[in-house]
């Protein structure tokens, strides 16, 4: 029981640092549930979630939600842990909510990691113009886009550092963002551009942000990941982020 109370309580710890890690720029508390909102970018954004394992659904909190997503022109969105009370998936799904986006969420401890700061990887304190530009450009972004993560990222309010690798050229081709909640290193936005793949750049990046959270006196590690990306899954679990905490998917309103 002991044990696991413990796996259980280092879930929580995990889910509260990612939480942080990726702010909404709106949000509201309901009946034990943050509901976010961040003008339709990211599900993750754009949910309501479970602060902890005793949040359950209502008849209330469904209606409120609606009525929060309704407002904004959006589609009501719930993010379900699998580490959430019983019964809350059952309930959205007899209410018609369909499932969707399985993500796993992993963790590892930082004296088990690679975790070594590469010379070439730049790290800045805060994002800056060159940093927001070259994540746009990797990502994809149209200007509305990158507008709404830039102002995402700016509001993130724990202490964080933003990495990026170069080529030849001086053109970044890979980048990531970490950020540190109660000891706890959080991964965000890693992406590699699509050219430069299978080089090992995604690897120098995690791994000096790793080095980057221990020198702060960070002791875990933990990123989310689609459940279906299994060559970002086995970077990680190559890495040293080995454990499964648990996985969520989300539910969207009819």
């Amino acid at each position: 029981m002991a044990k696991t109370s413990a796996v259980a309580s280092l879930a929580w710890r995990v889910e509260e640092t990612c939480l942080n890690a990726w702010p909404g720029l709106r949000e509201i508390v309901l009946e034990g549930w943050l509901v976010r909102y961040a003008q339709g970018v990211s599900r993750r954004l754009n949910s309501a979630n479970p602060l902890s394992a005793s949040a359950e659904i209502s008849d209330a909190v469904v209606a409120e939600t609606a009525a929060f997503f309704q407002r904004r022109g959006q589609p009501a969105i719930f993010r379900v842990p699998s580490i959430a009370v019983a019964g809350v998936d059952e309930a959205l799904a007899t209410r018609g909510y369909t499932a969707e986006g399985e993500t796993c969420v992993v963790h590892g401890r930082l004296d088990a990691m690679a975790a070594e700061i590469d010379p070439a990887v730049v790290l800045r304190p805060r994002p800056d113009r060159i940093w927001f530009a070259a994540m746009a450009g990797l990502q994809g972004y149209n200007a509305d886009q990158a507008q709404i993560y830039r102002r995402i990222v700016g509001a993130v309010s724990i202490p964080a550092a933003f990495a990026s690798l170069t080529d030849e050229s001086g053109r970044i081709v890979s980048m990531a963002y970490g950020s540190i909640h109660n000891g706890m290193l959080c991964y965000d936005l890693v992406v590699t551009d699509a050219r430069q793949r299978r080089r090992g750049h995604s690897r120098r990046i995690v791994t000096t942000l790793a080095g980057w959270a221990k020198a702060q006196g960070a002791t875990d590690a933990c990123l989310q990941v689609v459940a279906e990306n299994t060559a970002a899954r086995a970077l990680y679990d190559q890495i040293g982020l080995t454990s499964e905490m648990y996985r969520y998917h989300y539910r969207r309103a009819p």
